[in-house]
């Protein structure tokens, strides 16, 4: 599919990769895996064709589609949720635009006999025949379909894009190239934003995917259960093996192991073949001998040991004072968006020294919370702040505060005080910035740079209660152990909101679930968690809860009677499809004889209330479908 040979890129005069090559093929689904700044974002725009290399070339087989996911998605304000989708039927989009120009015309035109007559006729044809191998007349059904299957209800097609998280806009994007049926997808940070139940969805499709996958992700979990390949880049070097990224650690460090040795052993070969030509040069009669000693230790090809890039953050989160034994206690706190209740009624309290972790769907509340509980949101009910609570808060989108404009020093200096402008230069090593790089400007450092920025800066205000929404989004794999080492190693009181499963693990000690504007406590740590909610298949958790009364009806019912009612509702669902099936096809007709003979289809008596009934019916039919697809599933 793809072959890059002797790709090279350079910023500045160093050089982020250099010469390298390999070749992607159908199936490969691949783990893009460096530290951050090592340039898996620039491989992913050089293959996607968004920035061209300073050296080298991509060769690409003839008609590849290419689908590329970014860190930042950039929508179009205004677009509802389905206008956006649509935006994946560029080509269907176009064709419409000139069917409607083709029709216009036919319609105002009255020299039924010209050439120029025939040849929009012509047109019409060609251009409807075009339309309908793209699937024209089925796109608009399809897109319904992926957006329900990735979570969306009907009520939100017609909402703003603007008015959804994150998260959200994320699926929407996933969709859109779901829908493109891309041979290449390049996927960077595809987790960030994202909640369990649709990490756990983009692994399936992943691993269903027949195209070829290349990921820039910092999420373990999620490249050992997606990839088949590992790419890293270190140190301007890749190493490319057909494992997922737990296996290529392990054959790695075999292979590095087995460097080591190799190059020790002939270490010992070389020392002593130069005692040898010491010895022999002494001595005229062993002086050709010497130099054919001399010729073969030239020809020896010294034997490497792959470099690593062992460079990580290394800090502590200090304690300012100690607080009181109660940090926060809320009651009946609730808190609305317009009609969109977020949270309702919600009671917590908050002890010292303790480590929850706030879990759940995106738009459930839980960055709502914690805003609020910085005070940052307004809110209904009662929040009282314990004694002596000093609060540090990073935001999901701290890096986005950071001027730009302003070097990585200006920025630290800036936001220091008196006491501790002298450590300013400390605190940007012992978070990687060491040297000529504390002159960078903020603008040119990748995502997970602008993170560690972000942390830096934290240390320069004293807290004791630790608030952070997503701190792991863009940070690199051995940074996110390192601030995982950090959080375990504070002892004041930590609130974490994530959806990073591997980081999570033995770093809380008490989970909150939000869900439909309340919380459920779990007296344990995420895998506790995970267990008793049975996240691995949390998909089907989140069917069953939505039809609790039909399960209650089930459970008093004997076996015999719940096989009898699953194949009526089978049956059903079976005769449903069929009908929307048939009414499918009938509306697509009307709609092709409309585009071929547009003023005899709409002279047929009572054509427009027959085509709108059948479309009524068809909605109808639709909502029904969905209606006993999930009683079919409280049962399954």
């Amino acid at each position: 599919m793809l072959n890059i040979h002797n790709l090279s890129v350079a910023f500045g005069g160093d050089y982020l990769f250099e010469e390298i090559a390999f070749r992607l093929n159908g199936g490969d689904r691949v783990g893009l895996i460096g530290k951050n700044g090592a340039g898996k974002s620039t491989l992913l725009k050089l293959l996607a064709k968004e920035m061209a290399p300073d050296s080298g070339t991509i060769a690409m087989e003839k008609d590849i589609r290419v689908g590329f996911l970014k860190q930042d998605i950039d929508f179009e304000l205004g677009r509802t949720v389905l206008e956006e989708s649509y935006q994946a039927f560029h080509e269907i989009k176009s064709l419409e635009l000139q069917l409607d120009e083709i029709n216009q015309g036919l319609a105002e035109r009255t020299d039924y006999e010209s050439e120029a007559y025939n040849q929009l006729m012509i047109d019409l044809t060609d251009v409807t025949h075009r339309y309908e191998i793209l699937g024209g007349y089925n796109y608009q059904g399809d897109t319904e379909k992926v957006l329900l299957g990735l979570g969306f209800k009907r009520n939100d097609f017609d909402k703003v894009t603007d008015t959804f998280s994150g998260g959200w806009r994320m699926r929407i994007e996933l969709a859109k190239l779901l829908l493109q049926n891309n041979d290449v997808l390049l996927l960077d940070e595809p987790t960030n934003h994202l909640d369990i139940e649709s990490i756990i969805w983009l692994e399936q499709f992943l691993k269903n995917y027949a195209g070829a996958v290349v990921i820039v992700s910092h999420d373990k979990m999620f490249l050992d259960n997606v990839t088949n390949r590992t790419i890293e880049i270190s140190l301007g070097r890749i190493y490319d093996y057909n494992k997922p990224y737990s296996k290529f650690l392990e054959q790695r460090n075999e292979i590095k192991v087995q460097q080591l040795s190799a190059q020790k052993n002939q270490e010992k070969q070389i020392q002593q073949t130069e005692k040898l030509i010491e010895k022999f040069r002494a001595k005229a009669s062993k002086a050709s001998m010497a130099q054919s000693l001399i010729k073969k230790l030239d020809k020896i090809e010294r034997i490497e040991v792959d470099e690593d890039d062992n460079s990580v953050m290394n800090f502590r989160f200090p304690i300012s004072v100690t607080p009181g034994k109660v940090v926060a206690e809320l009651e009946a706190l609730s808190k609305s968006y317009g009609k969109n209740q977020v949270l309702n009624g919600v009671d917590l309290l908050v002890e010292r020294e303790s480590k929850t972790a706030f879990v759940g769907q995106n738009g459930q509340g839980k960055t709502t919370l914690a805003k609020i509980m910085v005070g940052e949101l307004d809110y209904e009910g009662q929040l009282k702040m314990g004694h002596n609570v000093q609060i540090g808060y990073f935001a999901q989108n701290q890096a986005e505060y950071l001027d730009g404009g302003k070097t990585v020093l200006d920025t630290m200096i800036d936001a220091a005080n008196e006491s501790n402008r002298s450590k300013v230069r400390d605190i940007l090593g012992s978070f990687l910035f060491r040297g000529d790089e504390v002159e960078k400007y903020v603008k040119v450092l990748s995502g997970g740079e602008r993170n560690r920025l972000a942390l830096a800066k934290m240390l320069l205000e004293p807290f004791n209660v630790l608030v952070m929404d997503e701190p792991t989004n863009h940070l690199d794999i051995k940074s996110k152990n390192v601030l995982k080492r950090a959080l375990q190693n504070f002892e004041g009181t930590l609130i974490l909101v994530s959806h990073d499963r591997d980081f999570l693990q033995g770093l809380t000690n008490k989970v909150y679930e939000f869900k439909d504007g309340s919380i459920k406590e779990y007296l344990g740590d995420i895998d506790f968690y995970l267990e008793q909610r049975k996240a691995d298949d949390f998909r089907k958790i989140e069917k069953r809860e939505k039809v609790k009364p039909v399960e209650k009806v089930a459970v008093k019912e004997n076996d015999y009677q719940i096989q009898k009612k699953i194949k009526s509702l089978k049956n059903k669902l079976s005769g449903v499809e069929k009908k929307i099936t048939h009414l499918e096809q009938e509306i697509a007709s009307i709609d092709h004889d409309l585009l071929m003979d547009y003023d005899s289809t709409i002279a047929k008596q009572g054509f427009f209330d027959e085509y709108q009934g059948k479309k009524d019916v068809l909605e109808s039919l639709m909502e029904d479908w969905e209606n006993m697809s999930k009683d079919l599933e409280a049962f399954l």
